[in-house]
């Protein structure tokens, strides 16, 4: 393999296979589940300051500005969850413009179509979550004032982004696709550092990750994840790289902030195996965990580990074309997730057992989760 280099998607191995890197970073932190969600009345969704969220002028117009006001109590402030995953208003839906994943979109009324940019998931953490963006309904420029308008953006767990909504809209805050008892059937030898708690913890980050498409989509991109990571660790046994003697390769002492935990302190660590400082001072600044200096972190906070392997999944394509998530969620398959986590060491026939490995561990826990592979698994 050849040197890494800083900001780039770096292959991964498995601590089993012994190989030499992998990169993952981490993401933006965004409150978790654990709070209890306070639900407003008469179907108003208040927020900042004490304000709702309003359609401008009570108008039912396609494209009607969505903004933030004085709560009023009028039928422009009253908000409904159809059990469908919309938010409604004046008989229409809550709509990011343009159908945007970009922070800053705005949102709007618009004719329901079940697009994806009319899924939003309240969460017990009062976020607002579009999942197809994986972004919170967001108050622009954390402005109170009235006719602020509201848009998405990169969940952050700030007050312009807290609501009390009328009800949980697109699914339950805590249910997960993989219940404990599967999981635990799927891992039946694991670590107890691998927890189900601190997997469902870290899944607030990343709300569309196994809650995108249909049940099926969903259950199959759990098992994919999950497949992966039992590869990678041996069946979550392994929580740190096993071969010492590469522990202090993986210091870039050309960075301006070295290696201050140690020349040797940078090893793999996790679901799919932080390594490199560069790594670990990124995904630190994504996590706002100080893990450059604390990176034992990983392998002490099982949540912050699990979180490492999720924002690799959702966001990284690594060596191949396309996130894994996006390989599952659209259809590509999962071969493609094996070839974005390790297809320079293992695809185009590099390593077909190695391969097999994957693909085995993926028809297994799709099957325990009830659900068909798909196609394209190789």
């Amino acid at each position: 393999m050849s040197t890494p280099h800083p900001g780039t998607s770096l292959r991964r191995r498995s601590p089993l296979a012994r190989l030499t890197v992998s990169a993952v970073l981490a993401l933006a932190l965004s409150a978790l589940f654990a709070v209890s969600p306070a639900w407003a009345a008469d179907g108003q969704i208040s927020g900042l300051a004490g304000k709702c969220v309003d359609v401008a002028a009570a108008s039912n117009a396609n494209g009607t500005a969505v903004q933030l006001y004085d709560c009023n109590g009028t039928n422009a402030q009253k908000w409904s969850n159809s059990g469908d995953g919309t938010l409604r208003a004046l008989g229409k839906c809550l709509d990011v413009v343009d159908r945007s994943t970009a922070n800053g979109a705005a949102v709007q009324l618009w004719d329901c179509s079940g697009g994806a940019n009319q899924q939003w998931v309240v969460t017990g953490a009062r976020d607002i979550v579009n999942p197809a963006a994986n972004k919170c309904l967001d108050v622009r420029d954390n402005n109170s004032a009235n006719g602020t308008r509201l848009q998405i953006w990169t969940c952050t767990g700030g007050a312009n982004q807290k609501w009390n909504a009328p009800a949980s809209g697109g699914g339950n805050p805590s249910g997960f696709v993989v219940s404990e008892a599967q999981f635990n059937q799927m891992f039946p030898n694991r670590n107890s550092f691998y927890t189900y708690s601190g997997l469902t913890a870290a899944l607030s980050a990343y709300p569309g990750f196994a809650g995108t498409g249909s049940d099926t989509t969903k259950k199959q991109e759990a098992a994919a994840f999950l497949a992966n990571v039992n590869h990678e660790t041996g069946g979550l046994v392994y929580v740190v790289e096993q071969n010492t003697a590469n522990y202090p390769h993986y210091c870039d002492w050309n960075q301006p902030y070295g290696c201050p935990a140690g020349q040797a302190a940078y090893y793999g660590r996790g679901p799919i195996q932080l390594s490199w400082n560069f790594n670990y001072k990124a995904a630190g600044d994504a996590l706002g965990i100080d893990l450059l200096n604390n990176p034992w972190l990983v392998q002490n906070d099982a949540s912050v580990a699990w979180k490492t392997g999720l924002w690799y999944w959702n966001t990284q394509s690594g060596p191949g074309t396309m996130t894994p998530h996006a390989a599952m969620v659209n259809g590509a398959g999962f071969g493609q997730t094996i070839r974005s986590i390790n297809g320079s060491l293992e695809c185009d026939g590099r390593n077909p057992a190695q391969v097999q490995s994957r693909v085995d561990a993926y028809q297994r826990f799709a099957s325990i989760l009830g659900v068909s592979p798909g196609n394209n698994l190789y």
